[in-house]
């Protein structure tokens, strides 16, 4: 990669990494241009503007010219400066339109056979004996090797990553494969329960490294993984929906001939579609990005204040009945559910907002959001402390309380940012680089219940 730092010239060297910065910034929220690409265009562009200071032009002329080749290139700097009309860049854009069509199929046909690949791969069990329906415990263990390392397989191939980086992501898949099979699991053991829950976290974590490449380190390498995720979760779902409907009609055109299609659809259809949906979305992604981008914030507007409502109510009940909450098993991972939706739609808004905008009604409804879900945090935490007090320690337990403690924290820190930001003491980009710098906290505490959990509690 063209390294970042810039000697100086006629224009401030932070002027003009300032520009570069509002220029790429541009380029991740259009509908043209997929995030993932935006590394790549600006070593372009630097790689441009260094070789026109050799030729003697100051920074901001090298600037100026490296645009205006980047956008005989690619279209999307001459989207940028015909957005930017005032600019002068936008009377140096000017090029013809190059097709991507080749690559964009070249995606298409790579995710759809890694789609097979992965639909192939969760069948090959059977042949050593392990059937879904007689071995679903191992199966919910290792479901996300089926096709977590094939996700990141289709992201590095379509990226200029290190040989390291590649040979260290293959062995931290291995790793997760071992701690998912080697351990003596007491079969339907809490520990084996905890595994099949946290060794996704851990993998799609790998996912994100592949992704975001050499820009893993960087902020919005993070944020466009976070962006990324939750709009494959859209997608998924829609496929999701949309298998349900196939179904029905087969189950209802074949019975009209006396057909039972349902066997075939539980041993074939759904573990193989399941599967391989993740891939066709992972390509839907980023091949209908302008759908996501206009969906993205309307969702997000839509449920924060339902969110919002929904825990003011629950701590005026509590306040009203003057008791803390009495938490089953089952209502403990219900209440948790709805906090990481909570911190979803956080992260999500800020993904979507323009972190130059200043603060508005919205961003007040979020502060609401968060102090409200900190507060049913922290009841959820005293009622479980008490049940391990009456109860004891158990995987369980153990793990619920510190999953509760790492959502305390995050969304503690937020809420402080977020008033920060709302009394302008603090800038937007402070809680954007809070939120994915605390994305390893889940996947080393995930590692932690993985690895640790089922020989500390003896396997059960």
């Amino acid at each position: 990669m063209t390294s970042r730092e810039e000697p100086g010239g006629a224009g401030s060297p932070s002027r003009i990494e300032a520009q570069i910065e509002q220029w790429r910034s541009y380029l991740r929220r259009r509908r043209a241009i997929q995030p993932v690409d935006v590394e790549e265009l600006e070593d372009h562009l630097r790689e441009q503007m260094a070789a026109l200071r050799r030729a003697g032009l100051n920074d901001e002329e090298a600037f100026l010219v490296a645009v205006k080749r980047l956008g005989s290139l690619d279209a999307l700097s001459r989207e940028f400066a015909r957005e930017h009309s005032g600019r002068l860049w936008k009377q140096l854009v000017i090029g013809p339109e190059e097709g991507t069509s080749e690559w964009a199929r070249s995606r298409a046909v790579a995710a759809f056979l890694l789609a097979v690949l992965a639909a192939v791969a969760v069948k090959l069990p059977e042949l050593f004996g392990l059937r879904l329906d007689e071995a679903p415990h191992w199966y919910a263990r290792n479901l996300s090797l089926f096709v977590f390392p094939l996700v990141a397989i289709y992201f590095l191939w379509r990226r200029d990553v290190a040989p390291a980086l590649r040979r260290w992501l293959a062995g931290a898949f291995v790793v997760g494969a071992l701690f998912a099979n080697v351990y003596p699991f007491t079969p339907e053991g809490h520990t084996e329960v905890l595994t099949s829950l946290h060794l996704p976290i851990v993998l799609w974590l790998l996912v994100g490294v592949a992704y975001a490449g050499r820009r893993w380190r960087e902020v919005s390498g993070r944020m466009d993984f976070i962006r990324f995720s939750g709009e494959l979760f859209i997608y998924y779902v829609l496929i999701a929906l949309g298998g349900m409907v196939l179904t029905g009609f087969m189950v209802g055109i074949f019975g009209t001939l006396g057909i039972d299609v349902e066997p075939f659809f539980e041993r074939w259809m759904l573990p193989c579609g399941a599967l391989g949906a993740v891939l066709i979305a992972s390509w839907l992604v980023e091949a209908k990005q302008s759908v996501i981008e206009n969906m993205a914030p309307v969702l997000t507007r839509l449920f924060t204040p339902m969110f919002a409502l929904v825990l003011l109510a629950f701590l005026a009940a509590m306040t009203w009945l003057g008791r803390g909450p009495d938490f089953q098993r089952e209502l403990l991972i219900a209440f948790d559910l709805l906090l990481v939706v909570v911190l979803g739609l956080l992260v999500y808004s800020i993904s979507a907002r323009d972190p130059q905008a200043p603060p508005n009604g919205f961003d007040l409804l979020q502060v609401v959001l968060l102090v409200s879900a900190v507060l049913a945090d922290a009841a959820a935490l005293w009622a479980m402390a008490a049940r391990i007090a009456d109860f004891g320690f158990t995987p369980n337990r153990v793990a619920a309380l510190g999953e509760n403690v790492i959502l305390l924290a995050n969304l503690t820190v937020s809420a402080l940012l977020y008033v920060r930001f709302l009394r302008a003491r603090a800038a937007f980009a402070e809680l954007e680089r809070w939120q994915t710098g605390y994305l390893p906290v889940y996947a080393v505490w995930a590692a932690i219940v993985v690895a640790v959990f089922p020989p500390l509690f003896g396997y059960v």
